[in-house]
């Protein structure tokens, strides 16, 4: 099982990385924090102080075509934002 699926890089997260040291993750579902924290410590060989999760429910959309109604969903999301010790960063444009 792959825990960290892909560093998240959008205008307020490199903003949140750049002024305090905040980084954001998409992350596996079945992950729990001691899961993030080791495998992002691992990966990137930084020392994380602390982790939070939030779920993203999966998106319901319809549309009307000639078939009928045709309905169907996204994947359901988890979102990881670690904070990294004072001093240290992480690379999220290299890749590894």
């Amino acid at each position: 099982m792959s825990v960290i699926i892909k560093p998240i890089i959008s205008e307020k997260a490199t903003s949140q990385a750049d002024l305090n040291g905040v980084y954001s993750f998409l992350v596996n579902t079945g992950a729990n924090k001691i899961q993030i924290k080791a495998a992002i410590e691992e990966v990137y060989g930084v020392k994380v102080e602390d982790v939070r999760t939030m779920i993203y429910a999966p998106k319901v959309s319809s549309k009307y075509t000639k078939k009928g109604l045709q309905v169907g969903k996204t994947n359901k999301l988890k979102k990881a934002v670690v904070q990294v010790a004072e001093g240290e960063s992480i690379d999220v444009f290299a890749t590894n």
